[in-house]
């Protein structure tokens, strides 16, 4: 059974995100292809997909390699999200569904209620799947795949603190989700400009880890859906 190369690709990508492997450290398709248990084919697919995305470069003599971008490039990618988070919610008030309605208040409930209680672990992931949600609501694929793009890099190249007022955090993104319900494209894009400009003060650079750890036990594929 042929693993599909977006499967892989997915699985390179979180653990660059993850930092298995360094930056600037060498990406082989023979250990990739031993690790992930697959062929080199779909391997050498991904590590294509990759280099368009930025996670990867191609060194003369050294191959395909995890890419090292500077601060300036890390700035860039924030600014990019600073741009487009507010766009895709300005057009989620125009095309919005029922089916995003519903998620999205769902999920400002749940937010807000951990927010309350200070049961704060899982208030990241939640953030998170907010944001797709309204991004996907948008009805722009561009945007999403622009956006989901821009995630994974700010995963990779930041840290993120906890939100200093956790409340007042999913208190925007209750008011984010009021303007998108009422069309209001010009308010769901002011509100969502803030609250991205607060989430961003929140960024912390990471640093190069440790060597590329290929010592770590096979990573079993079969299980992926086709």
């Amino acid at each position: 059974m042929r693993v599909p190369a977006h499967s892989v690709c997915t699985a390179i990508r979180d653990d660059i995100i993850a930092g298995v492997y360094e930056r600037g450290g060498r990406l082989t398709e023979e250990l990739l292809a031993r690790r992930y248990g697959v062929s080199r084919v779909p391997v050498r697919e991904a590590l294509r997909t990759l280099e368009a995305e930025g996670f990867v470069v191609t060194r003369r003599h050294a191959g395909a390699c995890v890419a090292e971008p500077t601060e300036q490039e890390a700035g860039d990618v924030l600014e990019m999200r600073l741009l487009l988070e507010p766009l895709g919610a300005a057009k989620a008030a125009q095309r919005r569904t029922e089916a995003h309605l519903k998620v999205l208040r769902g999920l400002v409930r749940l937010g807000q209620e951990r927010a309350r209680r200070g049961t704060s672990d899982d208030l990241r992931s939640l953030g998170a799947w907010f944001h797709e949600t309204l991004a996907q609501a948008s009805g722009s694929p561009a945007l999403v795949t622009v956006l989901a793009q821009l995630r994974h890099k700010i995963a990779w190249m930041y840290t993120v603190d906890a939100p200093a007022q956790p409340v007042e955090s999913w208190a925007e993104h209750g008011a984010i989700v009021d303007a998108v319900a009422r069309g209001d494209g010009e308010r769901a894009r002011t509100i969502t400009a803030l609250h991205t400009e607060r989430a961003s003060a929140a960024h912390r650079l990471r640093f190069p880890g440790d060597r590329v750890r290929t010592s770590q036990p096979p990573v079993n594929m079969s299980g992926v859906r086709h």
